[in-house]
């Protein structure tokens, strides 16, 4: 299909969303400066900072980290982010405490080896993992790394997405990555406990521009320290809604400290593998959860493409690091707007995204 518009994030007087100087550093060394309220002006620009950060060996200072969030600074989760990228980099840091809007990060070599990474409490050690990975995959030795805290956390992937969506895609641009899950952890108790192995390796460029042909769907809804019909509700809900047939849907109880409810809607093809969850509330009923789910996943589907919102955010990282690739998705987030502009200011690379027929976008890595 023919494109209606053309953008070059990298060719740009003012590249995007976020505002970037170069600053010097105490010792000599260039650091990049990051205005972290600007954009969409959350966590992940911190996250993606980090990871570059150890990548290039650039010096950074974020400032005014999460500063368009309900409580800005770092939080549990964030400041783990940083504490794991010092550990594995032997960065030299400033501002790392809990409520910190302000960080200086300078890092050695990334090392392979065996770590341990606890968040303390509910927060999602799935964007504590993908913070520490991109480094770990170009270090010295393999790595084994354990993460403690939250598993199933709402607006973070949850393990299940890591596993089944985001790390096949990573297989096949050439990471050797292995994940297992011991124990869930939902909100607010935490207490999951998961473990990954990391082989270094060289990432090659990714096209993902056809779902192909689709292979199998599923439903699954998991219950921890709450009936069971709970999920059996939310799991016939989402079948209809889907008119999906009985046996695609999965009703289970897990063990976890505290209680939790997560549903996902999954849909694999034969070039990729999308999901889509929702967590129980207090105040929703199980139809409801169901229905959120199916509605996003809906959108999806309407949409024609192989890559939703969430992993096209994901999949800019990794691509922008194999210095090419290319990918079809709906219509870009501020999030992801905002990692493209983080990402283009610490490599080589910049991100051309072309407005196709149908509300479909391409994002492909210069």
């Amino acid at each position: 299909m023919g494109g209606a518009a053309d953008h070059d994030v990298s060719r740009d007087p003012h590249p995007g969303p976020l505002s970037i100087e170069v600053q010097l550093w105490e010792e000599g060394e260039v650091m990049i400066t990051i205005d972290g309220s600007q954009g969409e002006g959350g966590g992940q620009i911190l996250r993606t900072a980090l990871a570059l950060s150890m990548i290039t060996g650039k010096p950074l200072a974020i400032e005014n980290i999460r500063a368009k969030r309900a409580k800005p600074g770092l939080m549990r989760q964030h400041l783990t982010c940083v504490t794991a990228a010092q550990t594995i980099s032997g960065a030299k840091v400033t501002g790392a405490e809990l409520g910190s809007k302000a960080v200086t990060f300078a890092p050695g070599r990334t090392k392979g080896g065996s770590y341990t990474f606890a968040i303390g409490t509910a927060g999602a050690t799935t964007l504590v993992f993908q913070t520490v990975l991109p480094a770990l995959l170009s270090a010295d030795a393999p790595s084994s790394v354990m993460l403690s805290g939250g598993t199933h956390n709402p607006h973070a992937p949850t393990f299940d997405y890591l596993h089944r969506v985001f790390r096949p895609l990573l297989a096949r641009m050439g990471a050797s990555v292995t994940m297992e899950l011991s124990k869930p952890g939902f909100y607010p108790a935490g207490g999951g406990v998961w473990q990954a192995a990391i082989t270094p390796s060289q990432l090659a460029p990714l096209k993902l521009e056809e779902a192909g042909p689709r292979l199998s769907q599923r439903i699954r809804a998991d219950v921890a320290n709450l009936p069971y019909g709970v999920a059996e509700r939310e799991v016939a809900t989402a079948a209809t809604l889907l008119n999906w047939p009985p046996e695609c849907g999965e009703a289970r109880t897990v063990l976890a400290e505290g209680h939790g409810n997560v549903v996902s809607v999954e849909i694999a093809y034969e070039h990729v593998t999308e999901m889509f969850t929702g967590f129980g509330e207090r105040k929703l009923t199980a139809e409801a959860v169901a229905a959120n789910v199916v509605e996003e996943a809906r959108a999806y589907l309407a949409a024609g493409v192989p890559v939703g919102p969430h992993l096209a955010d994901q999949l800019l990282l990794p691509m922008a690091l194999a210095g090419g690739g290319s990918f079809v998705t709906m219509a870009l987030t501020e999030h992801a707007r905002t990692n493209m502009a983080v990402i283009a200011r610490f490599l080589s690379v910049g991100f051309a995204t072309q407005a196709l027929e149908g509300g479909r976008w391409r994002v492909s890595v210069n």
